[in-house]
Order: C-alpha cells, then structure tokens, then sequence
C-alpha cells in the first residue's frame, strides 16, 4: 500500500503543479503587462493639445484656444 500512496501523491503533482504555475504566471504577467503600458502611456500619451493644434492646421484652419480646449474635452469624455 505505501507504494500506491507514493505514486498517487506523483500524479496528484504531475497534474496540479503545472495548472497552479499557469496559474500563477499568468496572473504575474498580467501586472506586468499592466504596469509596463501604464508607464508607455504616461510617457507617450495618446494626444494633446499640440497635436490637435498641428492636426486643424493641416486641415487649412488656424484653431483658436477654444477649440482645441473644446476636442480635448470631448476627447476625455469620450475615454
């Protein structure tokens, strides 16, 4: 009988420990992974006001404050 323990003791491991390993890497990359395109975005943002000023330039108009304030605003509230 002790032989038959040892051996399902080694299957128990040979399934559970990689399941808890996926598991737990997963679980360690996702943090990662949000913690390295939290600080990508606080570096390069996604837009601002400097490139809405140069994109309604290209578009033939000169923007005034206010509306480049205006899409910016429309722009947070759409996120």
């Amino acid at each position: 009988m002790p032989i038959m323990a040892a051996v399902t003791m080694n299957l128990w491991l040979v399934i559970v420990l990689p399941i808890l390993i996926l598991i737990i890497g997963g679980a360690v990359g996702f943090f990662l992974a949000r913690n390295y395109f939290k600080k990508y975005l606080e570096k390069n943002p996604p837009i601002n006001e400097n490139m809405i000023r140069a994109m309604m330039s290209q578009m033939g108009r000169k923007p005034s404050e206010k509306q480049v304030r205006q899409v910016m605003q429309s722009m947070n509230q759409a996120k």
